[in-house]
């Protein structure tokens, strides 16, 4: 069989319905200004989908600041992975910076999340290690996983008791095998809005011989009383071994890091293949990353804002009758009951009719009869678009409660281009 001959029979379990959805329900174009309003096919919206939780992106100070960095070095400079050409003092001021707010030893900067985790993963364990990790983690943690020549097992989803039942499971094996265990969790879970259960798998390092590497993408920045993170939060720093983030969200720039130990930190630089085989991150990013972290330091009154918007949105929800879960951060899933078509008609809805964005997730991703809209309150948001949002919600809900959503109304919304 010709290999592209599967690709075309078979969109795969998200991309066969592409025809229908590329440009609307899929891949769609936010215009304007990032932030809280913007453009969606020539109509202002009310966005829930960025994850801008501190409202970097747009700040004046934030734009200033990346629009000298890009003018002074442009996008080439450095030129070359940095362990060759690619190496400066501000990315090692960045990283000491880092180090001090998530008090650690020490730093490496990543160019990417995903790829960052990924790779360092597989440069820190071999074949004789086992990991153990949450079954629910981030798409970037399993793929690395993947990349484990030696077993891996998943705990269920914060579920402490199978976490330990998987820490049984891979003692036996590292003994076994002269190894040792990795285990790897998020800090805050960016689809429910869970916080990863920290502090009792820390706890169980009495009893088990294991390091903890923990992604907290969605909690660095403002969880914790200094934003340092969802460990900080817990009260569970000393415990976590391996911390890693990035700064596509908070921070509202690109690139990533993970801070440890310096001997550990050491090891990674000469060893983490994303970085070692990949050209050094932008200065025009590092600069403007140096001045984001100042501004997370001193000024409390961004993380004070998103809380507000925070708990204004989910007890707004809460007291309309909602289900939005155990959700103990910023990540707002709304539950609701209903297939694909039900949903993808109510998303029309809310974009047509309400001017109201937000991401929807449904089957393959979630069980099917579930549908989840996942809401992102930032500090840019206000009142009134949390006001609009939460109205919005309780008349659409009761349109699919009563079964107004239906197959056979949803127009082909796709981008003609497309086809």
């Amino acid at each position: 069989m010709d290999v592209f001959e599967k690709l075309v029979k078979d969109g795969g379990p998200i991309g066969q319905h592409m025809d229908r959805a590329h440009g609307y329900f899929a891949f769609p174009k936010l215009e304007g200004e990032l932030g809280p309003r913007m453009n969606f096919r020539g109509k202002e919206m009310i966005v829930w989908s960025l994850n801008n939780y501190l409202g970097l992106v747009n700040h004046p100070t934030v734009r200033k600041i990346d629009t000298e960095a890009a003018a002074k070095y442009g996008m080439g400079n450095p030129m070359g992975a940095r362990m060759m050409s690619g190496n400066t003092d501000k990315h090692d001021a960045l990283e000491k910076v880092i180090s001090e707010f998530v008090n650690r030893e020490d730093t490496m900067l990543l160019n990417f999340g995903y790829q960052g985790i990924m790779s360092c993963i597989d440069a820190l364990v071999n074949r004789r290690d086992v990991i153990v990790y949450d079954a629910e983690a981030h798409a970037c943690i399993v793929d690395g996983t993947r990349l484990h020549m030696g077993h891996r097992y998943a705990f269920k989803h914060n579920d402490i008791q199978d976490c330990e039942k998987q820490l049984q499971r891979a003692k036996e094996l590292a003994a076994k095998n002269g190894g040792g265990i990795l285990v790897i969790t998020e800090g805050v879970f960016g689809m429910d809005g869970e916080q990863g259960i920290l502090k009792e798998i820390v706890a169980l390092k009495r009893k088990y011989e294991f390091r903890l590497l923990i992604d907290d993408a969605h909690g660095f920045g403002y969880m914790g009383p200094t934003g340092a993170g969802a460990d900080e939060a817990q009260g569970c720093q000393d415990g976590v071994d391996l911390y890693f983030s990035t700064f596509v969200k908070s921070m509202g720039s690109i690139g990533a890091f993970i801070s440890g130990p310096k001997n550990v930190l050491k090891y990674l630089r000469y060893n983490t293949r994303s970085q070692i085989f990949a050209k050094s991150l932008p200065l025009m990013i590092v600069e403007g990353m140096l001045t984001r972290m100042e501004m997370v330091k001193t000024m409390p009154e961004l993380r004070e804002k998103l809380w507000h918007n925070v708990h204004r949105l989910q007890n707004g929800l809460r007291e309309r009758g909602f289900d939005i879960g155990s959700t103990n951060s910023p990540v707002t899933p709304v539950f609701m009951k209903g297939d694909i078509p039900e949903a993808t008609e109510m998303v029309m809805d809310l974009r047509e009719n309400y001017r109201i964005f937000c991401s929807i997730v449904v089957y393959p991703v979630i069980p099917k009869g579930d549908i989840i809209y996942r809401l992102i309150p930032t500090a840019s948001h206000s009142d009134e678009d949390i006001d609009l949002t939460l109205k919005a919600f309780e008349e659409t809900k009761k349109k699919l409660d009563i079964g107004d959503y239906r197959a056979a109304d949803i127009p082909d919304m796709a981008e003609k281009a497309f086809k």
